[in-house]
């Protein structure tokens, strides 16, 4: 049971990433016209710099592919925690609606990262080197 848990969010969580980069390179998704104002000016800025969305985009469809696909997931998934954890705080603090949503990714992420099959490798992160 516990490894049908963790296959069905590694590919939850793997289709989120390689849906939503793939949709962001491509511009398949328009901009929501409900959108706070600050989250609209964040939006902006991180446009504005040109390269920033590209890479973030690029680096989420490789990561979703990885889980996708079962190859390196430890390595996805600490690629893609620093990306959750940003989600979960524009989600906090510029647009509260989406929270739901962040919470059910850092739920999957921590999942997959500290109690799977994938965990060791995660865990010797954290281990104090002698």
């Amino acid at each position: 049971m516990k490894n049908k848990i963790t296959l069905v969010a590694r590919l939850l969580l793997g289709f989120v990433f390689f849906a939503g980069g793939i949709a962001g390179l491509l511009h398949l998704a328009p901009m929501p016209p409900d959108l706070p104002e600050r989250m609209v000016t964040f939006n902006a800025g991180l446009m504005a710099s040109g390269y920033f969305m590209p890479f973030l985009k690029a680096t989420e469809t490789v990561c979703g592919a990885l889980l996708l696909s079962g190859f390196y997931v430890p390595l996805a998934l600490v690629i893609l925690a620093p990306i959750v954890i940003h989600i979960t705080f524009v989600n906090a603090f510029l647009m509260p609606s989406g929270l739901p949503i962040a919470i059910v990714l850092i739920v999957l992420t921590a999942h997959l990262a500290f109690f799977s099959a994938y965990s060791g490798p995660i865990k010797q992160l954290f281990r104090k080197k002698p």
